[in-house]
């Protein structure tokens, strides 16, 4: 709280105006007034009052002098000039003998403004938004003015019930200390949300459909339920879609009226709605009216059935859809414009899409647009056209869906606009860059590695030129782990993605085979594009690995392996990648080749061939299957394949069964022993779980299937039964404000007796 005294004053020097320049009271640009003659004259203009306030500036303001005449409205106007500087707080006039008096009091300075009782809102916010400032005349106007731009912030930020009560303190030398007191109250939620003229849909459905919720106990991490005016007219729009998207062609909002309860607490919102008649797709055809377009083949963009209810949505995916037909053959600023004929007895709409003439243009340039960090290169080089090309829309597309996958920006958005000719467009590419660089802490827990932690240093766009640079170390029950890895996504200027690793692993494998590993070494590796599809990628690894602190009671071929060896190994990934995309894949499907061989130098000789897949298929927008398989095969060249290359099945890549859980196994030890053949394969349908969207639940149905045998040891205690093991079950993903969580039911369905298996699985993590 401010007070006053001599330890809050300042000195504040004396308002000087400008020199007057003979403007008359109340007469703007010099016009003289009309003066009643019989008015008395001034002789000696008396100033009483001001303190701060010079008598020149004063004189300037009043526009009279000695000598002049004055009647009541030229006093009138004197009045009014000098309230309106906003200079006093009080002025009077009086004519006695010639001498015009004018006494004044001034209004204060303000000497500090203060803010208290603001816990949500900082100072520094608050005083962004007022206008008031120290060393400025205070006014109560003013002071009112600021308090309703608080009250107008606290209200965009919920709080309706908030109370701004400005205090003064008055100092010496007239100058006061200004706190405006706030009490911040608490959000003003949503308390009923209503339709009025609704019959087909019901309120809840209707409520679902919405940006703004009712006032819940689980929406404490949101502020979908606080009232916002602009939020309430975007949901008059989210309704309008909605409406349209399921036949009702004539739907409107009529009103969107929110009150506010007495003790301005809650609001009660209510939309008056008319639905309107439902329709149906009725016929529908495809002209052209560019010459050189046949109408024909592009008719197959229309996947609208006659008889389904209309769908506004599903009209303008077809628009764009035919627009990209025509735009793979090259003509940029196609129109297509779908002309509507309702129905109105039948309740039909038909449609008929015209395409507008458009001229074959060419790419007159790309300019890259909103990159601060990121050098245009980075950009220009995802472009799979190039100044000079024919315009086409599917490589524009795909070009945008590149630059997107990079990681580097929030938002991109790829336009064409007309060039210097009508034959010539430029591509606009406009970026939203966002942080690449990372210093992440992680915790979590999986059933794999149990208990975890996680510090990571790591740039992604290194001095903006794409190089993803990383130093990591991560500590778990079962493993320790420090890695630095490099890549140079263009090396030497061309498509290839060069990349160095470094990396430090220490394995605790005592409850799977008896035994901890150890592994010390590098890899290097490099990659390019065989097209926009194929991609190729090529590896070297060297690693000094070793088998230690073997228990007693370990399988003997495990006790044989204890010691080092070097591996030297090189390989190679053929990928095909027809996913939308590669970070956040939700359509589309990739397959990846791999082989490597390891004997070009060291102590181990083995040769591992893996073939895997994955398919997205997507149902509506919360509702997908996710299927993927993957074969492998490890033959040993001249000796036996060692325990740390085989293969093992269970876990993560087959659900109902522990780590390592299925396959081989030694019957005295319980040690899994890995497999040399191996298939494994997953199908997995992700729907919502009908829940509030703040929730952030989705489920799961699955069902994994798996397959590992052969290993080169032999003997009565040596199980190893070349049998399909298979798994259903459910999970539950929550998107929650510490990080992803996934929990797993699992019954194994078809297994062997020595096969290890568990029914709940769970895995959690997070960065900050």
């Amino acid at each position: 709280m401010l007070t006053s005294g001599a330890a809050l004053a300042q000195t504040v020097p004396p308002i000087v105006a400008p020199q007057p320049q003979g403007t008359a009271p109340g007469q703007p640009g010099g016009a003289q007034p009309t003066v009643d003659p019989n008015a008395p004259t001034i002789s000696q203009i008396a100033i009483e009052g001001a303190q701060r306030i010079e008598r020149a500036t004063i004189l300037s303001y009043i526009g009279v002098r000695e000598g002049d005449k004055i009647d009541a409205q030229g006093v009138n106007d004197i009045l009014k000039t000098l309230f309106a500087t906003g200079l006093f707080a009080d002025v009077t006039m009086q004519m006695t003998g010639g001498t015009l008096a004018i006494r004044v009091v001034e209004n204060p300075i303000i000497n500090r403004i203060a803010f208290e009782g603001n816990k949500r809102i900082d100072d520094d916010t608050l005083e962004t938004e007022t206008q008031l400032r120290p060393r400025v005349v205070y006014t109560r106007t003013r002071v009112q003015n600021d308090v309703q731009r608080i009250l107008d912030l606290y209200r965009r930020s919920g709080r309706f019930a908030a109370r701004v009560e400005p205090k003064v303190i008055q100092l010496e030398q007239n100058r006061v200390d200004l706190v405006f007191e706030i009490a911040e109250g608490p959000v003003t939620g949503i308390e009923k949300i209503s339709f009025i003229g609704n019959s087909y849909f019901s309120d809840s459905a209707l409520r679902e459909e919405l940006a703004t919720k009712e006032s819940r106990w689980y929406r404490f991490l949101s502020s979908a339920d606080t009232y916002d005016p602009d939020k309430l007219t975007f949901d008059r729009e989210l309704l309008r879609r909605y409406y349209l998207a399921n036949g009702f062609a004539d739907f409107r909002v009529i009103s969107a009226v929110a009150e506010l309860t007495e003790n301005q607490e809650a609001f009660f919102i209510t939309f008056t709605i008319e639905e309107g008649e439902r329709y149906q797709f009725g016929a529908f055809d495809l002209t052209s009216k560019i010459p050189d377009i046949d109408p024909e083949p592009l008719k197959q963009s229309i996947e609208l059935e006659t008889g389904d209810w209309y769908n506004a949505d599903a009209v303008d995916d077809t628009i764009v859809a035919i627009t990209n037909a025509v735009g793979d053959l090259g003509y940029a600023f196609v129109d297509v414009r779908p002309i509507v004929d309702r129905d109105r007895e039948t309740r039909t709409i038909n449609i008929t899409f015209e395409v507008q003439e458009a001229p074959r243009v060419y790419v007159e340039r790309i300019d890259i647009r909103g990159n601060v960090r990121t050098l245009d290169e980075v950009v220009r080089r995802e472009f799979l056209l190039v100044e000079g090309d024919a315009f086409n829309a599917t490589k524009l597309r795909r070009s945008r869906q590149r630059v997107s996958d990079l990681g580097f920006f929030a938002n991109v958005e790829v336009t064409n606009v007309p060039g210097s000719d009508p034959d010539k467009t430029v591509v606009q590419v406009d970026v939203e860059e966002q942080s690449t660089g990372e210093l992440s802490i992680g915790a979590g827990f999986s059933s794999t590695d149990g208990a975890l932690g996680e510090l990571t240093i790591r740039e992604r766009n290194l001095l903006g030129r794409g190089q993803d640079l990383r130093l990591g170390t991560t500590l778990s029950q079962r493993r320790q782990m420090v890695d630095f890895a490099f890549t140079e996504p263009y090396f030497l200027d061309r498509d290839l993605a060069a990349g160095v690793d470094l990396f430090h692993i220490v394995r605790d494998n005592q409850d799977v085979a008896s035994y901890d590993s150890r592994e010390t070494g590098f890899g290097l590796r490099l990659g390019y594009d065989l097209n926009d599809r194929w991609r190729q990628q090529l590896r070297y690894r060297f690693a000094d690995e070793t088998i230690e602190n073997i228990d007693s009671s370990a399988n003997r071929f495990i006790q044989e392996e204890e010691g080092s060896e070097f591996v030297s190994l090189i390989g190679q990934t053929l990928t095909y990648d027809r996913r939308n995309s590669r970070i956040d894949p939700t359509d589309g499907y990739l397959v990846a080749f791999g082989t490597d061989f390891a004997g070009v130098g060291g102590s181990v000789r083995y040769l591992r061939t893996t073939l895997r897949g994955s398919w997205y298929i997507p149902f509506t927008e919360d509702m997908r299957l996710i299927t993927g398989a993957e074969v492998g095969s490890l033959v040993g060249l001249g000796d036996d394949v060692r325990l740390n290359d085989r293969f093992f099945l269970g876990g993560d890549n087959l659900r109902g069964f522990e780590f390592a859980g299925a396959g081989p196994r030694d019957s005295a030890s319980t040690d899994s022993l890995g497999g040399e053949r191996m298939a494994n394969g997953s199908v997995e349908f992700v729907f919502p779980l009908g829940l509030p969207e703040e929730f952030g639940l989705s489920g799961a149905l699955f069902t994994d299937v798996g397959y590992l045998t052969e290993v080169d040891e032999t003997g009565p205690g040596i199980q190893d039964e070349p049998s399909l093991r298979a798994s259903i079950g459910t999970g539950v993903t929550w998107s929650s404000p510490f990080g992803p969580i996934r929990v797993d039911f699992a019954h194994a369905i078809l297994k062997e007796d020595f096969d290890e298996t568990e029914f709940f699985r769970f895995n959690f993590g997070t960065r900050f």
